[in-house]
């Protein structure tokens, strides 16, 4: 026979084998310590239904109640955020960053640096040009497995 009793913190129908009387466990819904009371402590099935049925036979028990809840559903799978250069793309024209390491910029035996940073000022224009910062970082190098000082420059402009 179940044990048919309500959450006393958020009033939700709670049915358990009476083998757990006494037993402590969390409420599916609030998520807040439940003891289950005696068969002797809860009304008869009568009283809390309304209705007064035939026993219901160990083949009809039900092994697990899914709880109804009126809460708002929420999303389990979050969308990932928008990369920061799709983000520019489609937001209105405002401030922007853009940063080009002096790494990128070295083909074999030529360093074209100075060419695609002033490439990228003359495709901005002056009226739009905010700062230009010098910066300094650290990076991996992959063949030789040291890390190694480099310098960019980081260009905050209007777009």
């Amino acid at each position: 026979m179940d044990i048919v009793f309500n959450c006393p913190h958020c009033g939700l129908s709670l049915e358990v084998d009476q083998d757990a009387a006494g037993q402590q466990f969390d409420c599916p819904t609030c998520q807040k310590s439940v003891t289950v009371p005696t068969a002797a402590a809860v009304p008869n099935q009568t009283a809390l239904t309304g209705t007064a049925g035939p026993t219901p036979s160990p083949r009809d028990e039900k092994r697990m109640a899914v709880p109804a809840s009126q809460k708002p559903i929420e999303s389990l799978i979050q969308k990932p955020n928008k990369s920061l250069e799709l983000a520019a793309k489609e937001s209105k024209p405002g401030m922007r960053v853009k940063t080009i390491r002096h790494s990128d910029c070295k083909e074999v035996g030529k360093d074209t640096f100075d060419e695609v940073v002033s490439d990228f000022l003359n495709k901005i224009g002056d009226q739009a040009l905010v700062s230009i910062t010098p910066i300094n970082y650290s990076y991996l190098d992959i063949a030789t497995q040291k890390l190694l000082a480099d310098f960019g420059v980081m260009v905050i402009y209007r777009g």
